[in-house]
């Protein structure tokens, strides 16, 4: 299949609201393209948008007629939906998923191991559905994203050090990690589906660099403006920290503490190779508040 014909169709974009989702929508009306978004909530500026959830029972009738789809939902809501957007026309699938597949599946967390687990199914579930259906696919997985003050990740630990001007962490913080814009893997996604040598295949996006947690947080202070203040700590107090700080951060898990002295390191060789995968290096920069 010509991959790059399919991009000649209007263009579905699934959960455009998402963090990859507006930045994918730009890039796509740069190239001249006819995105169509679908999500709950409309995206902002003037993109053709279609409200709905991918469990809605009348999915088949809402969806407009495509060929190529972005999946920026989470991929474990994809499966059920593929024979309604097959209905209408999809011919090239690119679909987020994340090494998360990888480094949860043996926290201490259990809510993290069923992330892991739901990771895992839904990327098989569509690599069958795909192959036996006719549908060409690529399933991208970013390692940690983040984007200036509206990412989970990086941007919690800015707002931490607004906050409390130092960043508390789990032992000397050695664990090596490689963090990816939101912004880069708009632009990755858009290249795999020119690539026909990326069809039918999964590839691990990092970002331009590995550092360490600790140089990572160095980096969010110098982005801020402010000079690095990290406190290391032993393990069993930075868990009870933790537990203290879930009613106020109800992201905060004791299973952060013991990620960062974890190598959470993955290679994009093969996503170098076959569509020039090129990410920046972490140096964010955040906006006063």
């Amino acid at each position: 299949m010509d991959a790059e014909n399919t991009l000649k169709t209007p263009v579905l974009v699934l959960g455009a609201t998402s963090l990859i989702g507006r930045h994918l929508m730009a890039r796509l009306k740069d190239e001249g393209l006819d995105p169509v978004a679908f999500s709950r909530r409309p995206p902002p500026g003037d993109a053709c948008w279609i409200g709905g959830d991918l469990k809605d029972p009348d999915l088949a009738e809402r969806l407009p007629v495509t060929a190529t789809v972005f999946s920026l939902s989470p991929i474990w809501l994809l499966p059920p939906a593929l024979p309604a957007l097959k209905a209408r026309g999809m011919a090239r699938l690119i679909a987020f998923s994340s090494t998360s597949r990888f480094t949860k599946t043996t926290s201490p967390d259990a809510a993290e191991r069923a992330v892991a687990a739901a990771l895992t199914e839904a990327e098989q579930a569509v690599e069958a559905w795909c192959a036996a259906n006719g549908v060409a696919w690529t399933i991208l997985r970013p390692t940690l994203i983040y984007d200036e003050s509206h990412d989970a990740n990086v941007s919690r630990i800015a707002r931490l050090v607004r906050r409390f001007h130092f960043m508390p962490l789990s032992g000397a913080g050695e664990g090596l990690r490689q963090p990816v814009h939101a912004e880069d893997l708009a632009a990755g996604a858009l290249a795999a589906a020119h690539a026909p040598a990326a069809a039918d295949k999964a590839y691990n996006l990092v970002g331009g660099e590995t550092l360490t947690y600790r140089v990572m947080v160095d980096r969010v202070f110098e982005g801020l403006g402010k000079t690095p203040r990290s406190l290391p700590m032993p393990t069993w107090l930075f868990g009870l920290l933790m537990r203290l700080a879930k009613p106020f951060y109800p992201g905060a898990t004791t299973a952060m503490g013991t990620r960062m002295g974890q190598d959470l390191t993955f290679d994009s060789t093969d996503a170098a190779r076959d569509f020039g995968w090129s990410p920046r290096k972490f140096h964010p920069r955040f906006a006063a508040p």
